[in-house]
């Protein structure tokens, strides 16, 4: 599942990624971009059943909005990085159709990763979500009882997450989530759909400073975040999970694998059109992860290729 090559040759700064990165600086050529970009993404879903349009209809009502009104936390300051234009989005997540679209695109995604399986799209993201938690079971703590989902976006990584471990919590003692977004817009959403109250906490805040108190977790997730960041955000974001993890607990990544050959071997419309709407895509396949936890002070992680295009890595706070 993976290849002697760290990184594709469209990320960084080969000849191949430096042409690719002059296009996207051209306006005119980023607009076309972006429009192919998100054609590609709806068409990808409705063909395979997913309700694209119908979910983001359904999703904007007068409730939503007061939920934002709700969620808001008017002390966070957004980082300039979380401020550029982001999945074809001139507003990044900072909006509501970036929240309305954020499933349906998620449910695209994953029936991505195995194009040649005639599956629904329900069986690719519960095979998506699985092929995550199984390597947290193997090298995670055996005892759960706090959760941090980082970058929870609509909150499908939080419930997937939460229902995991409450199965095989005592009921007496169960488990605790928290979902933690800087949009939120993102939030309202997740709270939208979390209908029977599983999740503890919806808190809209920087992952970088979450305000929790040292030791607070057990588990700290970044579920498809990493790649949305600039490397430094990415450092800080390592710092604040190992003050918040218990000793013995664990910080659990999953993200595009730079060395899949599959990411590697993407067409060139699909690597520029990816690119065009992921303006970090250059620092994080050029960033090892690996040595980035050891140097914030985690025991050194484990990664495994946990389906043909992503890695997962766990890595665990010493004591």
């Amino acid at each position: 599942m993976t290849t002697t090559k760290l990184k594709p040759d469209w990320a960084g700064d080969d000849l191949l990624s430096r042409l690719v990165n002059r296009a996207i600086q051209t306006p005119a050529l980023y607009s076309l971009m972006k429009r192919q970009a998100r054609q590609v993404m709806i068409k990808t879903a409705e063909k395979n059943g997913v309700p694209w349009r119908q979910t983001c209809l359904d999703l904007d009502t007068p409730e939503m909005r007061q939920r934002l009104d709700e969620l808001t936390n008017p002390a966070v300051v957004y980082p300039n990085y979380y401020q550029v234009p982001f999945h074809a989005y001139s507003e990044g997540n900072l909006c509501w159709q970036a929240a309305f679209e954020a499933a349906p695109a998620t449910y695209a995604m994953a029936l991505r990763v195995w194009p040649t399986e005639e599956i629904s799209w329900q069986e690719a993201q519960i095979r998506l979500r699985q092929s995550f938690l199984d390597v947290l079971d193997q090298h995670g703590p055996a005892q759960v009882a706090d959760i941090l989902d980082v970058g929870c976006s609509v909150g499908i990584s939080t419930l997937s997450l939460h229902r995991h471990y409450a199965q095989k919590s005592d009921p007496n003692n169960p488990v605790r989530t928290v979902g933690l977004d800087l949009s939120p817009y993102m939030l309202a959403v997740a709270q939208s759909q979390d209908t029977n109250g599983e999740i503890a906490q919806w808190v809209h805040g920087a992952a970088e400073a979450t305000g929790f108190a040292d030791g607070s977790f057990d588990v700290v997730t970044m579920q498809f975040v990493a790649h949305e960041l600039p490397r430094t955000a990415t450092q800080a974001i390592f710092a604040e999970a190992l003050r918040v993890l218990r000793p013995g607990g664990a910080l659990a990544i999953v993200d595009n694998n730079p060395k899949s050959p599959v990411i590697q071997a993407l067409p060139p419309v699909l690597f520029t059109l990816m690119k065009s709407t992921e303006p970090w895509s250059d620092d994080y396949y050029t960033f090892d992860l690996e040595a980035a936890l050891v140097e914030a002070g985690f025991e050194p992680s484990i990664t495994v290729p946990s389906d043909p295009r992503h890695r997962t890595l766990v890595a665990r706070k010493g004591g």
